[in-house]
């Protein structure tokens, strides 16, 4: 079984980001990408080898996914997760800015401006302690589109 999870756990994972990536999403889509979220994690949660680094990032995805449902009590239910597995462990700033990008975002849903505004303050902490320019490019980007979607709140 540890062979299936280790294939259902990544391999979930990338085509859910094969359905984020796709702009012409259909409702089906939509909901086997929220199926496959789950899925990964849940097959992550399986396997012997799981670290809470593996985790972090499946909370996360599924947060982010919960985040293209509008549905700001989901996300911010697994964003929390990711944050808590993040700040529990020893998650390089990479992971640990990326659960406060999910907390902010998830508060965005809901017009929590004062935690957004927080999460992204926590998270910018972080990004000035990552070391590799891309990882520290794709996680500032992220935080500029929050940090603009919420002045336009």
């Amino acid at each position: 079984m540890q062979d299936t999870h280790k294939d259902f756990s990544v391999d979930h994972f990338n085509q859910v980001w094969g359905i984020i990536d796709n702009a012409d999403r259909s409702a089906d889509d939509a909901d086997n990408m929220l199926a496959l979220a789950h899925s990964s994690l849940w097959h992550w949660k399986q396997r012997d080898d799981c670290t809470p680094m593996n985790l972090s990032i499946g909370y996360w995805q599924v947060s982010r996914v919960y985040t293209l449902f509008s549905n700001a009590e989901m996300a911010l239910r697994f964003a929390n997760s990711c944050l808590k597995i993040s700040l529990e462990n020893t998650i390089p700033p990479f992971g640990i800015g990326y659960a406060y990008e999910a907390v902010a975002r998830a508060n965005l849903l809901s017009g929590n401006l004062d935690s957004v505004n927080s999460a992204i303050e926590n998270a910018h902490q972080q990004v000035a302690d990552i070391t590799d320019n891309d990882d520290k490019a794709s996680l500032q980007k992220d935080l500029d589109e929050i940090s603009t979607r919420a002045a336009q709140s």
